[in-house]
């Protein structure tokens, strides 16, 4: 019986109030708790992950390895959470029951907010997929920048989230850091619209790098797209650093977009050329360009346009079909070259700038004639 009485005496023992029994009772939960936690942990590590490693597909490992710890953390918020009802803490005079549930709403809110943050690697590596199927450079550079930019507004949503559940108004934290972000905004004008022009070049694609793009009086190569500016190298060899922000409000020419690539000529003959010869030029010229296997055969023009001021000219209009520049220029070479040797086989000179001066004695004229 004494045993018996020391048992129910020891049961009947409270510390603050609460029973021991409801002490053991938290304690065997914890310990469940933490098992759990270690069963669910060597079955993640076991099971699952040399399962997702078999996979072609990286986005289920980063998945999993962004559930994983929040999973086991969780099974551990769950464990306080039931050992709290269980104990049933005193809300006057001390406040503990109050304190154990915000303390449970942190653990909770981090938790959300570790989970969040863990899945910005899986975003990442979606955007480094994609980017990675691009030629350009600047989309690769964006993806850290996203990340960081993502994790950070995970961090800030987060503190926002557990001020306002420890009854703390957050309305005028905001008020404050509306108008610290204005000044920020104001102050960092040009570094905001730069980097928006960066987005918009990555969105548009107007050039990438190694094109040959003309805005407005600037020429030459791009050899760098960052951030904050684009920097071209011109055909002198200097290198011009253009603001985005700058860049993309010009008008930009894109020479390496192009399919093809124009000859335009006009050949000019003496007017001492029949109308027969003429048609005969005009017809050999023609066959000469079907012929050429550096010109595009889709289209091009070969006509009698203008009486010049000193000869009768030819417009040749056609495209190459290569736009590289030195295949460009030795296709041209070609073709003007077999042009001069079609005309000199008919006989027709290619005319030269020149004036004809006529003149006109008055004297003469007026002299009368002798009877």
């Amino acid at each position: 019986m004494d045993t018996l009485s020391y048992l129910q005496q020891l049961i009947d023992e409270t510390i603050m109030g609460i029973s021991l029994v409801h002490f053991i009772i938290v304690f065997i939960v914890l310990f469940i708790a933490f098992t759990l936690k270690r069963v669910i942990a060597h079955f993640f590590t076991k099971t699952i992950f040399k399962f997702t490693q078999k996979t072609a597909s990286k986005a289920d490992d980063i998945l999993l390895k962004s559930l994983n710890k929040p999973i086991e953390f969780l099974v551990i918020i769950l464990g306080i959470y039931v050992s709290i009802e269980v104990l049933q803490l005193p809300k006057q005079p001390t406040n503990l029951d109050l304190i154990a549930r915000n303390i449970l709403q942190i653990l909770l809110t981090f938790n959300l907010a570790w989970f969040c943050y863990n899945v910005v690697a899986l975003i990442e590596h979606w955007l480094s997929h994609w980017a990675g199927r691009t030629e350009s450079t600047l989309d690769d550079q964006l993806v850290p920048f996203i990340r960081k930019t993502l994790r950070v507004f995970i961090v800030f949503l987060a503190i926002l989230f557990l001020v306002q559940n420890l009854g703390y108004s957050i309305s005028g934290l905001l008020a404050s850091l509306g108008l610290g972000g204005l000044a920020v905004a104001l102050a960092a004008k040009d570094s905001l619209s730069n980097i928006f022009g960066s987005l918009m070049i990555l969105l548009d694609r107007p050039f990438s790098i190694g094109d040959w793009i003309k805005a407005d009086e600037l020429e030459g190569t791009v050899e760098e797209i960052g951030f904050r500016s684009t920097r071209i190298r011109t055909f002198a060899k200097t290198l011009i650093t253009i603001p985005n922000s700058v860049l993309m409000n010009m008008s930009i020419d894109n020479f390496s977009q192009m399919p093809k690539r124009r000859i335009k000529l006009t050949v000019g003959v003496t007017y001492d050329t029949t109308p027969a010869q003429m048609r005969q030029a005009v017809s050999a010229i023609r066959q000469m360009l079907r012929e050429h296997p550096a010109i595009h055969q889709e289209f091009f023009l070969v006509n009698f346009t203008d009486f010049g001021a000193s000869s009768l000219d030819i417009m040749v209009y056609c495209f190459t079909t290569s736009t590289v520049w030195g295949e460009y220029l030795d296709a041209r070479e070609d073709v003007c070259l077999k042009i001069m040797e079609t005309l000199a086989a008919m006989g027709l000179e290619i005319a030269f700038p020149s004036q004809t001066l006529y003149l006109h004695d008055k004297n003469l004229t007026n002299q009368p004639e002798n009877s």
